[in-house]
């Protein structure tokens, strides 16, 4: 598929002068009257206001959830969800340019991601609103005496508290929205501060679709206030949360207080190993952009590069060149392959660990640094980076770092590779690049990881799960597995014997 010649324009929705909440079926402004700037990372100018949600806007949000699931929308028959799913996936499909300009001027996604956002967002919602019509339970024997039937049913958890990331706001929006509808419950969706304009407009669209008056709900605003409130709300029966680890674990103490079902997907640290027998013109691109793409914004990102001894300096050479020839720049370019860091916050941490793996020893042999030239220097812009003679105890190599940067290491053998790639607190992805067949199978094994690719990197489908592994989360995304994540199990018993 080829890339669009021209630039979409510029959404309507940016001519507000404020976006509002979306609480009830109403658009309003927050209870306090509060709002917040959202800047273009590209340009680092004022994007749009927003309004900054609270705790009395969570509450209400909350309120009108519980309120839809005792009303019409717990009352919808599943066929009925379905045929407004239906029409909410043609509603994004007409207005998927508009939607993926608002991520490319939010948050840096480059615009030449437009294609494949085309394809796959619609195919997303299509693919849960065929669900809907598909969860069963089941009749099961039991060995009781009596004439006693026995069976299960599936029902909706409750109202959900859904709080999505900034690295990808409309595909992380539409992976919290889709099963809950499929499901039957209610939503309260809290997008990042710093990537809300994209969920203002899916929420739009559900508008049009015919959605009833809570069964989703809008509330920007910032984590600590907005986010915070809806993970501790008493009412809120299940939190589906995507972001940093250290975040989940505040999740995970907010849910205490009444045990809220949890899903949580987190951080990664994620190892991309490269055989000796691999297609090196394969490998090296494929690895490259397992590591770059999305400006290294992503939570499965291959960052930790092993490569097998006997082709690691030709891997070096290789990797180290494709980098250099990566087109970094504003992300409405649709030659842009590279965009900016989202916020001037994030660049500063991907900065932070530049330099830590300066001062611990490891070399830059591409990238390193911000790019400050005519066209980077009023954005966030750092080069694609690729550090050499890094060593396990490295910051570079332990900990997440949500930016452009790889970290390239010798391996001897398969026992070796195992135990580093092992050797981490994180379980969300891992590569294996290999023409030895037995060997792709042995490894998918023994790498601990939710997702492994073999001779690729990244891909997705809304028919696959994608999980973390230890400390990178529990709980499932994507797939038929998604919907247990939404539904209660009731074990019915009837004694028929009368």
């Amino acid at each position: 598929m080829t890339l669009h010649a021209s630039i979409p324009q510029r959404p309507k929705l940016l001519d507000r002068p404020v976006q509002r909440l979306f609480i009830d079926g109403q658009w309003r402004d927050a209870a306090d009257g509060r709002d917040f700037d959202t800047v273009d990372p590209s340009i680092g100018q004022v994007l749009a206001r927003i309004a900054r949600g609270g705790r009395e806007d969570v509450d209400r949000a909350v309120i009108a959830a519980r309120r839809a699931m005792d009303g019409e929308w717990g009352a919808m028959r599943p066929a009925d969800r379905q045929a407004l799913m239906l029409r909410f996936a043609d509603l994004v499909e007409r207005e998927i340019e508009d939607l993926a300009m608002l991520d490319t001027l939010e948050m840096g996604a480059p615009i030449a991601r437009l294609p494949a956002m085309r394809k796959r967002s619609p195919c997303v919602i299509r693919f849960y609103a065929g669900l809907a019509t598909a969860i069963e339970g089941r009749t099961i024997s039991n060995s009781l005496p009596a004439e006693i039937v026995s069976y299960t049913m599936r029902e909706p958890v409750g109202v959900v508290g859904a709080i999505i990331p900034w690295n990808a706001p409309m595909p992380a929006a539409l992976i919290k929205l889709c099963p809950a509808m499929a499901t039957g419950c209610a939503l309260v969706l809290k997008p990042s501060e710093d990537a809300s304009l994209s969920s203002v407009r899916l929420l739009e669209l559900l508008e049009e679709a015919g959605l009833p008056a809570g069964a989703v709900n809008l509330v920007t605003g910032y984590g600590a206030e907005a986010g915070s409130a809806l993970a501790a709300h008493p009412d809120v029966d299940k939190v589906a949360f995507t972001g940093s680890t250290a975040t989940g674990r505040t999740v995970i103490e907010a849910s205490k207080s009444n045990l809220k079902r949890l899903s949580l997907e987190l951080g990664g640290k994620s190892p991309d190993i490269v055989f000796a027998d691999a297609d090196l013109d394969k490998a090296v691109p494929g690895a490259a952009m397992g590591v770059f793409g999305n400006t290294g914004q992503v939570c499965f990102a291959g960052s930790r590069m092993f490569v097998e001894r006997p082709v690691f300096e030709e891997v070096v050479e290789r990797l180290t060149a494709f980098a250099g020839k990566l087109n970094v720049g504003p992300a409405t370019d649709p030659a842009t392959q590279i965009g900016p860091i989202a916020s001037e916050r994030q660049l500063e941490r991907v900065l932070g660990y530049l330099q830590a793996g300066k001062e611990e020893g490891a070399v830059a042999v591409a990238g390193g640094e911000r790019l400050t030239g005519p066209d980077h220097a009023a954005g966030c812009f750092v080069a694609p980076t690729v550090f050499r003679d890094a060593t396990a105890g490295m910051r570079i190599v332990r900990e997440e770092i949500f930016g452009p940067v790889a970290a390239i290491v010798p391996f001897d053998d398969e026992a070796d590779v195992v135990s580093r790639a092992n050797a981490t607190v994180f379980g969300l992805g891992a590569g294996v690049w290999t023409r030895d067949i037995g060997r792709a199978h042995r490894m998918t094994r023994r790498v601990r990881s939710g997702s492994i690719w073999v001779n690729s990197y990244g891909l997705m489908d809304p028919a696959m799960p994608m999980g973390g592994m230890k400390q990178s989360g529990y709980g499932r995304e994507s797939g038929v597995e998604h919907l247990d994540e939404f539904l209660e199990t009731k074990s019915v018993w009837i004694d028929a014997s009368a």
